[in-house]
């Protein structure tokens, strides 16, 4: 079992930064890939951006150049540093791991960008 606890949100002006935090308890050596996801009203959840224990990343067109995934193998921590972000980044971002038999999500933290 792998446990997420996301933190770092909170209310934001547009063109402002943030920056999120997923701590991540219990088998974190079978974690292989991170991710963060959002999920504005109404909308399905999406990826913003992952990260494999390798390094590579990818991201969501919307927030690329914007938004940056890093992780710390010592702190068992994810990182997701958003910079000059827009109304509509506003969402609950969640915190994802996967490890070779599952996928775990944290409970979520609310980003809200206002115009």
């Amino acid at each position: 079992q792998v446990q997420l606890v996301e933190s770092g949100g909170g209310l934001v002006q547009a063109g402002g930064s943030l920056r999120l935090s997923c701590a991540a308890t219990g088998r974190t050596g079978d974690i292989y890939a991170n991710g963060w996801y959002r999920q504005a009203p109404g909308k399905q959840r999406e990826l913003v951006a992952s990260i494999t224990s390798g390094g590579p990343t990818n991201y969501a067109d919307s927030v690329n150049c914007r938004f940056t995934i890093s992780r710390s193998n010592a702190k068992n921590k994810v990182y997701l540093q958003m910079n000059s972000v827009k109304p509509e980044d506003t969402a609950v971002y969640y915190c994802n791991a996967k490890t070779l038999d599952s996928t775990y999500w944290g409970q979520g933290t609310q980003v809200t960008v206002s115009s």
